[in-house]
């Protein structure tokens, strides 16, 4: 696992406020936070410096884009060629991310799709990479959870 800098519980307060109001500017998180603006502005560029804060890029529904499916590709991939394939996948516009596993698979390949004959196109195209020996298709058919950290950055501000 990559050596990730520890958030505090005042980091936790910003990124909390931050989290509820991505448009907020410094003066406003300071004020719902109870924290001066330098304080907020110092610690806003801490987190940033050190890789806490990710780009600011809205969550858009695939659907709107035409892209109504979504499915995990389950890769077995040769090692040493890992970088390539890395690159080769980020190459296709349908694959929304990757992660690298530990266990019996190698990648998860998070894609989307306009329809199951645009799946089976871009499964077959993840299977043409030079290096890739084997994929499993999961279709996803319902989102029970969405993606969140809002529960564990209230834990945190509530531990002091």
């Amino acid at each position: 696992m990559p050596n990730t800098p520890t958030v505090d519980s005042l980091d936790a307060r910003i990124l909390g406020a931050l989290n509820d109001d991505p448009r907020a500017t410094v003066i406003a998180l300071a004020d719902k936070t109870g924290l001066s603006r330098n304080t907020v502005q110092a610690r806003l560029g801490k987190l940033e410096t050190q890789g806490v804060l990710h780009s600011f890029e809205r969550r858009i529904e695939p659907g709107a884009l035409g892209y109504p499916l979504t499915a995990f590709i389950l890769t077995s991939v040769m090692q040493r060629a890992l970088s390539r394939i890395a690159a080769a996948l980020n190459g296709i516009p349908e694959v929304v991310e990757v992660h690298g596993l530990s266990g019996a698979t190698d990648l998860l390949i998070h894609v989307v799709a306009r329809d199951a004959d645009d799946l089976y196109r871009i499964a077959g195209h993840i299977l043409d990479i030079d290096g890739v020996e084997k994929t499993t298709t999961a279709l996803v058919m319902r989102k029970l959870v969405d993606y969140r950290l809002t529960p564990l950055l209230k834990q945190l501000v509530d531990k002091d």
